[in-house]
């Protein structure tokens, strides 16, 4: 609710269209700063005590957003959010994986991401009942945060870090995850890729196919929609295998040839508009279904800080595809729209599919 208030609010004051993206995507800087070092922080301050904080910084900034109309004030208040964020996005993961009971890592993952996704429907939802021009708005998003706040008091204490003294942190950390586990990096990748990255210019593909303003934006709401929707099922389609560690590799595999399966049609999406609507509906959804399935991969496998340096890696894979697909695509869109978007889209869909069918008897856990 905080982001899209704030963005309201700096085009109310005139600010143009690039700055007013520039801060939008400071809050993504922020998430990419810190989450290689949420390993370091949580080894230095308590897994519990970084939660608080994370809890708190946001409250603290909002504070400060909605006290002052400083430009550079703002940028820098926001940034802090970010930072806050990256810490909580891999540390929250990582205390649902650890918290979950065994044999249903999948089931729980998967229900935290559902709800994540329905922030990203609520929040907006609250802001336009609310109405971004209503003084009570910014004291709704304060009372929010002092909520989230005071619920994160209750996280239970968590067992002890078995690895605490020899598991690696910051970059050493980072590197032993990857070693461990690359092609479960290479899946965030790809989810980030289809459902983060494309999410972004979802609008300017739809623009490009002639369709309407409402309607290229309508976009962005089914992709959204599909990753929401298909978390929970996947999780728990995950633990009912008899080998849940193989089932999971298969279902990543099944989800990436979805995902081969729906950039096939582009060619064809050009004069037949219907057909964009299922396949961003399968971008999302198979995108999001392979990050969460890599989540509860790395939950059912690790603990303590190697838990932590896991997700940290997966949501810096996941943010990266992210990363490149809005780039790279934008460009591919404005330079060939009809060869070289499809075929960047075909080549990532085949990477991720061969390598995890390659792969998908490796994982032990």
């Amino acid at each position: 609710m905080l982001s899209p208030l704030m963005l309201l609010l700096l085009k109310k004051a005139d600010v143009s269209t690039t700055v007013a993206g520039l801060f939008a995507a400071t809050t993504w800087l922020g998430i990419f700063i810190m989450t290689p070092f949420a390993s370091v922080v949580s080894r230095k301050i308590g897994r519990r005590q970084t939660m608080w904080l994370t809890s708190t910084l946001p409250l603290v900034a909002a504070l400060g957003l909605f006290s002052t109309s400083n430009l550079w004030l703002w940028f820098a208040l926001v940034l802090v959010t970010g930072l806050a964020d990256g810490l909580r996005w891999v540390l929250a993961e990582a205390f649902i994986a650890e918290f979950s009971p065994a044999g249903q890592t999948g089931r729980y993952i998967g229900a935290f991401a559902t709800m994540i996704g329905l922030t990203f429907v609520i929040g907006p939802a609250l802001l336009a009942w609310v109405g971004a021009d209503n003084a009570q708005a910014p004291w709704l998003v304060i009372a929010l945060l002092a909520v989230g706040l005071a619920w994160t008091t209750l996280i239970p204490p968590l067992p002890p870090d078995h690895d605490s003294e020899g598991a690696g942190v910051g970059a050493k950390g980072l590197m032993s995850a990857v070693r461990a586990q690359p092609v479960i990096m290479l899946a965030g990748f790809v989810g980030g890729f289809f459902e983060l990255g494309l999410a972004s210019i979802l609008p300017l593909y739809g623009l490009t196919l002639g369709l309407g303003t409402s309607a290229a934006a309508l976009l962005v709401s089914v992709s959204g929609l599909g990753g929401t929707l298909a978390a929970l099922p996947a999780g728990m389609l995950a633990d009912r295998f008899a080998s849940p560690a193989q089932g999971r590799r298969t279902l990543m595999a099944a989800c990436a040839a979805f995902i081969l399966l729906s950039t096939c049609v582009l060619p064809w999406s050009t004069h037949q508009h219907w057909l964009i609507w299922p396949m961003v509906a399968i971008w999302g959804a198979a995108g999001g279904a392979l990050y969460t399935l890599a989540m509860i991969d790395i939950g059912a496998r690790d603990k303590g800080m190697a838990l932590v340096n896991a997700t940290a890696v997966l949501v810096l894979s996941y943010t990266l595809g992210g990363l490149v697909a809005s780039s790279a695509s934008g460009a591919l869109l404005e330079v060939s729209f009809a060869l070289g978007f499809p075929a960047l889209l075909m080549a990532m869909a085949a990477i991720g599919l061969v390598a995890l069918v390659r792969n998908r008897h490796t994982s032990t856990a």
